[in-house]
């Protein structure tokens, strides 16, 4: 089974304090990079989301960083080229879609891109609403 990870999930794999911290370190525990991945953007916003935090549960930089890394271990990075993004503003586009999901619209096409069985996020309606494509593959870990 391919299986993808969006931000939501890899941002509760490493913050202790999140809700969903449990569940999610055990479906990530399970990936390996040869049946795994996730986009590349998602490394830019986990970095973003952790390293603004509050309180606590803030990460340094370099603590950010090296959790990246990890994941780079653990997951295969998909990454779009110029078509890819052009494509997928145009599909966002075309169905009057607009503001923060187009985020999501292009960790999506990423999953496509790495013909993923299934897209593991902690934001199924978001997600599900893309395409009906995606909204097969969407699923929450478990």
């Amino acid at each position: 089974m391919r299986r993808f990870f969006d931000t939501s999930v890899l941002v509760a794999v490493v913050v202790a304090e999140h809700p969903e911290h449990a569940t999610s370190i055990v479906t990530y525990a399970q990936s390996k990079k040869k049946d795994s991945a996730c986009a590349a953007h998602s490394l830019a916003e986990v970095y973003a989301t952790v390293t603004r935090l509050p309180g606590k549960s803030r990460m340094s930089c370099e603590q950010a960083l090296l959790f990246i890394q990890e994941v780079r271990n653990f997951l295969t990075v998909v990454t779009l080229d110029e078509e890819d993004y052009i494509s997928t503003l145009t599909k966002a586009s075309t169905n009057n879609t607009a503001g923060g999901i187009i985020y999501d619209y292009l960790i999506a096409r990423c999953a496509l891109k790495a013909q993923a069985d299934v897209l593991y996020t902690w934001n199924v309606g978001d997600f599900s609403r893309l395409a009906p494509e995606i909204a097969r593959i969407v699923s929450t870990p478990s």
